[in-house]
């Protein structure tokens, strides 16, 4: 996994609540109301993100999955060897 492109994703998903969530406060009854606004602002950050920030999520998953491939096939390779080199002892 590309430690830029999860550090963009989440940068930019903290960006589609906090700019919401700011919007909202500077309405009078948000002020008063708070965790209304936060919900609110979740709500509009979550659609947010699914409409926009597909390409960064999908390139954070990508990164994952090809890194748990990795280690998959590392862990493999060494029973492998760890079966080879018993097998020599035998």
């Amino acid at each position: 996994m590309k430690a830029r492109s999860a550090l963009l994703y989440s940068v930019l998903r903290l960006l589609a609540f906090l700019v919401p969530f700011g919007i909202l406060m500077l309405f009078p009854i948000m002020r008063e109301y708070y965790w209304l606004a936060a919900i609110f602002a979740a709500l509009i950050g979550l659609s947010l993100s699914v409409l926009f920030l597909r390409r960064p999520l999908e390139e954070m998953t990508s990164g994952m999955a090809e890194r748990r491939e990795r280690e998959r096939r590392a862990a493999t390779d060494e029973q492998a060897e760890d079966a080879a080199a018993e097998a020599a002892d035998d």
